[in-house]
């Protein structure tokens, strides 16, 4: 376990973790489990170079992920009083009647327009627009579809699933109750993590993974030096 101010990461199985925890530990649970196999296996997410000619991030592969049985949902339902989990439209699983659609703002490519997560903070559907295509990420949380302007200020990606900072700080902000604890299973990238330490949640990521895991810690910490006195690091 890693703590870094109110931010706990932890290297492990998430279901081992979970196990040992009270009914109710967590206030919400905030998370993107492996919706299908395939990212795992391989080095470049999709292919290698692009068809506009540029190099593809190779990922570092995995054999630690896999698909989250309704043990695991069950589980998460029992430790968190309330969960957003991405990737629902994959997971033959009942979820409450909530859904929120991050639209990625990104019509021209092969992947997905949107990712949809189920919820039972509401029986409502919620947008939020977020560009997020490659080179092409969108300009704060506020102002979604409009492109960064400056490349260099983009969120480096180091996970082939990796979701925007400013996607899980609006789940926070619009979502989320001061004094909540977050709990993140699949810590991936550690988006969840850094959004939680901007809005001062107490905060668990777990990963299973090593060099992910590694990758995350690395992450929020060069976050927190960037912004903050070195301090705040001890």
């Amino acid at each position: 376990m890693e703590p870094i101010g109110r931010i706990q990461l932890c290297h492990g199985d998430c279901m081992d973790f979970m196990r040992t925890l009270p009914d109710g530990a967590f206030d919400l649970a905030i998370v993107d489990p492996p919706y299908f196999s395939g990212p795992e296996k391989r080095g470049y997410y999709g292919r290698s170079i692009s068809t506009t000619k540029v190099k593809r991030v190779n990922y570092h592969k995995s054999d630690r992920w896999s698909i989250p049985t309704s043990e695991y949902f069950d589980t998460l339902r029992r430790v968190a009083r309330h969960y957003i989990v991405w990737g629902c439209n994959y997971f033959d699983y009942v979820f409450d009647h909530g859904r929120i659609v991050w639209d990625k703002c990104n019509g021209a490519s092969s992947f997905s327009d949107c990712e949809l997560a189920a919820t039972d903070l509401f029986r409502s559907v919620r947008l939020f627009p977020f560009m997020w295509n490659g080179m092409c990420q969108g300009k704060s949380m506020t102002d979604g579809r409009t492109m960064q302007g400056n490349k260099r200020l983009n969120e480096k990606r180091i996970h082939p699933t990796q979701k925007p900072v400013a996607l899980y700080r609006w789940l926070l902000t619009n979502y989320a109750k001061p004094g909540w604890k977050i709990l993140d299973t699949h810590l991936g990238s550690g988006s969840s993590a850094i959004a939680a330490r901007d809005l001062d949640f107490e905060f668990t990521g777990i990963e299973i993974d090593e060099t992910y895991y590694n990758g995350a810690v690395e992450r929020l910490e060069n976050y927190i030096a960037a912004k903050h006195p070195v301090l705040d690091l001890i």
